[in-house]
């Protein structure tokens, strides 16, 4: 009887202790997004169920972003890429995912996902003339400045996501319906905010906010480069500043890593005001306060100059 007493004594200690032990933390998905626009999306979509890391500073040009070894170690050991895909990162990604050597982001594997799959890409080139400039096979790869562009994103995001992590399926879907909801409330918000402005030009530095400008009716066809990628020069500067004088162009939207003087100069000679404009979201910004932080950049910018 004292041996059943005791062997049942100790069977209720153990069965305290581990009514009390943590349990075991649930495997989250390494996820990898090589900027900062598809990087927030992710993490909206995924919450407490990814690890993520962006490979691409917020204030980089996506197309040269320096390809630390470190980058290496983090693609050997993810479960996802997300990247742009539309030639966005061809010249650094490549090297990157040939040393990582991870069979899960191999081509065409769910564990990597191009977010320009099934995007429907302005300006593809007819044929491949270098003497253009810098221009990208598949079309313009600046798709993510439509906001539009990126509900679909999120939804190839969430899709991917649950794929890898079937369990989790109706926690990515939840998710993502949240993000719709907010970001068509803001679309509606920024219609709104932008329709005293519709038609109106804007110049930018580089051709990178075609589809922000078309969804929004705002044509922005003329840049201070004289060709994508290629510095701007005295004679070209000198014609673009003609050309806004005759047009009475007023708003010059510039990026982080671009030349703010040389934008500045040109605004000096029209009178124009220079926007600053965001080239991907901040760490921890999500993607549609990003794209209200563009649409308020712009608004401010017109009411500046009264145009």
């Amino acid at each position: 009887m004292n041996h059943q007493l005791f062997t049942n004594m100790n069977a209720l200690k153990l069965l305290l202790l581990t009514a009390f032990l943590p349990l075991a933390a649930e495997a989250k998905l390494n996820v990898v997004a090589t900027t900062s626009d598809f990087g927030a999306i992710a993490q909206e979509i995924g919450g407490d169920k990814i690890d993520l890391l962006t490979l691409a500073k917020p204030t980089e040009d996506p197309h040269f972003v320096d390809a630390k070894p470190s980058f290496i170690v983090k693609l050997n050991r993810a479960d996802v890429l997300i990247d742009g895909g539309a030639e966005l990162e061809v010249g650094w990604l490549p090297p990157l995912l040939d040393g990582a050597r991870n069979a899960k982001l191999d081509e065409g594997k769910p564990g990597h996902i191009h977010a320009s799959d099934g995007m429907t890409l302005l300006e593809v080139p007819a044929t491949l003339d270098r003497a253009k400039g810098d221009i990208h096979a598949a079309g313009n790869p600046h798709y993510m400045t439509d906001p539009l562009n990126g509900r679909l994103v999120a939804q190839r995001i969430a899709n991917g996501f649950c794929l890898l992590d079937p369990k989790s399926c109706d926690y990515f879907k939840a998710n993502l319906k949240k993000f719709e909801d907010r970001l068509d409330a803001k679309m509606a918000e920024w219609q709104t905010l932008l329709a005293p402005d519709k038609g109106k030009p804007v110049v930018t530095y580089h051709n990178y906010w075609i589809y922000f400008g078309r969804r929004f009716d705002l044509p922005m066809e003329l840049f201070l480069e004289p060709k994508p990628g290629i510095p701007p020069t005295p004679a070209h500067l000198a014609e673009v500043i003609t050309k806004m004088k005759a047009s009475n162009l007023k708003v010059i939207v510039v990026q982080p890593y671009q030349n703010r003087r040389t934008a500045e100069t040109v605004a000096t000679h029209t009178g124009a005001v220079v926007a600053d404009f965001a080239s991907m979201p901040t760490i921890g910004q999500s993607y549609t306060d990003w794209i209200d932080g563009l649409v308020h950049a712009l608004v401010k910018g017109f009411a500046e100059k009264k145009i």
